[in-house]
């Protein structure tokens, strides 16, 4: 595997090379990272630790390094997040606003296939919960 090319990455570590900002997020277990129905302007990757992601105070989904949430802040015009993240471990997270998010679909097509694969994996996961 070509490590240096973004297409071959993991959504998280593309996350962090597209991120404009050079700092990444730190948070300490039991952080809240955004919360349900606000507004939000950047998506996440985890790069390390645990985040879980609760709506209507239930937990729906627990995500490892790796994994990418937070989008739909970025794609619905509402701009409002539809869950609550709450760091389960102390975390490090990059991010991206929506300008470096839509330039990161368009620069790295494989990106946006593995963001929709992670969602894909979370409704079904949810759909079994039913």
């Amino acid at each position: 595997m070509n490590r240096t090319s973004p297409t071959m990455l993991g959504p998280a570590e593309t996350v962090k090379i597209f991120q404009h900002q050079s700092k990444l997020k730190n948070f300490a277990a039991g952080d809240t990272i955004y919360q349900e129905d606000q507004p939000g302007d950047v998506m996440y990757g985890i790069l390390d630790g645990e985040v879980e992601l609760f709506v209507n105070q239930k937990r729906i989904a627990t995500l490892k390094a790796g994994d990418v949430f937070g989008i739909r802040a970025l794609v619905y015009e509402d701009g409002l997040r539809d869950s609550t993240a709450i760091a389960k471990t102390d975390c490090t997270l990059a991010y991206l606003d929506r300008q470096r998010f839509y330039f990161t679909v368009q620069e790295t097509p494989m990106f946006a296939l593995n963001v929709m694969r992670s969602y894909s994996e979370r409704l079904r996961y949810l759909k079994q919960m039913i």
